[in-house]
């Protein structure tokens, strides 16, 4: 079973490019030989499940659960049956272990959160959220009256090491730049 002490939230408005971010440190991560799991909040009504598979057909009858097997990886659709949504820590409590757990979303949890943020025009998160421990910033340029760590969005091994470190993994880090509260890392790479 997962713990919440594995999880590290990552968050910014709509098209902030948060999954984009996800993706390549999920790669990042892989490739040094970390165990990676994700989570993924959907705001709206989704389904994995197309219309015309057994297993659409299986919930449209009313079941609760479906499974869905093969060879090469499984899935478990739950119903909501007048049930609240699940918090993180309850969704995480039904994973794996993992070195890392990314969550993609989930703005209003108490966990551990990056903020991808690249428009100077839209709310800093990380103003009103100290669970906010960095943000991710397309350039060099400070950001005024941040109160974290803020790390350019080509530097994916400090985003990665920062992401370790939090989650309690000892690194040897290979990268030479420090990392300072509201102002940008320095250094070259």
């Amino acid at each position: 079973m997962a713990e919440m002490n594995k999880v590290i939230g990552v968050i910014g408005w709509q098209n902030s490019g948060k999954t984009t971010l996800v993706v390549e440190l999920v790669k990042h991560l892989t490739a040094e030989g970390f165990n990676v799991s994700t989570v993924k909040h959907a705001h709206h009504a989704f389904d994995i499940d197309k219309p015309g598979k057994d297993s659409f057909k299986h919930r449209e009858a009313g079941a609760r659960e479906v499974m869905v097997a093969s060879d090469t990886r499984w899935a478990l659709m739950r119903e909501l049956q007048n049930e609240t949504q699940l918090s993180l820590p309850d969704l995480v409590a039904r994973m794996d272990d993992a070195d890392i757990i990314l969550a993609e979303g989930f703005k209003s949890g108490h966990h551990p959160k990056i903020e991808v943020w690249r428009d100077p025009e839209t709310e800093l998160l990380a103003l009103s959220d100290p669970n906010i421990i960095a943000v991710i910033a397309p350039s060099r340029a400070p950001i005024p009256n941040c109160p974290c760590t803020i790390l350019a969005r080509d530097k994916l091994g400090l985003i990665a090491d920062l992401l370790l470190k939090t989650c309690g993994h000892r690194l040897e880090t290979h990268e030479t730049e420090t990392q300072e509260t509201g102002t940008q890392e320095t250094g070259t790479k």
